[in-house]
């Protein structure tokens, strides 16, 4: 019923995380599989435990072309009714597929959203709650809860589950990074849909994020102001056909 699509370039630091994302996938109650998108690297570095699960499938790139076009590009591989959006170095709470996935079947809802939580190095965990309120959206209502770019983005992408053709309209943004901020906004503004009051996504918090680099804030406020500006216009778009974002 689900793919979950991850990119990674299998480093060294991040191995153990991406064999720890796989065990929370194999404790789920529905079915699932994975598309690994190998950033630039080698099949032969996947850890045993994906390298034999027939449930991941690898795409092999032959090289390395960043986050969003790894992903974008595995998507082309995906052949089942919903798509989840993961990180390598992240987990999913047991019940994270089969909570969302009601709610898509038994409702008319395109995607289905909830809270994250940060996973500290000692295992403890730190609720998130996304600015966008639980309960059902219309489409385009989930960006009027990111006033403004510098604001906290209004929804976490990697906690959406969404019907596939939503996920295929809008994909990753043409970004170094923030690039799941437009793919959130995109599918957000395309569908209804639900934001649970529960977490289904574990963020794992580590000295080797994207978020702990050097050049993180080098380009954090341009991607969220593009990030920003697509959400406003192409619900203004949806809305009214043209003009500006009200």
């Amino acid at each position: 019923m689900i793919t979950v699509v991850i990119a990674s370039q299998l480093r060294d630091d991040r191995l153990d995380y991406l064999t720890a994302m796989h065990a929370s996938l194999t404790r789920q109650s529905v079915p699932w599989e994975a598309v690994i998108a190998l950033d630039g690297a080698s099949p032969d570095r996947l850890p045993a435990p994906l390298a034999h699960d027939p449930r991941v499938r690898p795409l092999v790139l032959p090289r390395a072309v960043g986050a969003a076009c790894a992903r974008n590009l595995a998507l082309n591989q995906v052949r089942t009714p919903y798509v989840n959006w993961a990180d390598d170095d992240d987990t999913f709470p047991d019940h994270a597929m089969a909570i969302r996935l009601n709610v898509l079947q038994t409702t008319d809802a395109g995607w289905c959203a909830g809270w994250s939580e940060d996973l500290h190095p000692d295992g403890s965990t730190t609720l998130w709650r996304c600015p966008t309120p639980p309960g059902h959206h219309a489409a385009g209502d989930v960006w009027t809860y990111w006033r403004k770019p510098s604001d906290t983005i209004p929804i976490g992408p990697t906690t959406i589950l969404a019907r596939t053709d939503l996920v295929r309209a809008a994909p990753m943004g043409g970004l170094v990074q923030g690039e799941d901020y437009c793919a959130s906004l995109g599918i957000t503004n395309l569908a209804p849909g639900v934001l649970l009051p529960v977490p289904v996504y574990h963020y794992r918090k580590h000295a080797g994020q994207l978020t702990k680099s050097a050049s993180y804030d080098e380009l954090e406020a341009a991607a969220r102001e593009h990030a920003w500006q697509y959400g406003r216009n192409l619900r203004a778009v949806l809305r009214t056909g043209a003009g500006a974002a009200a």
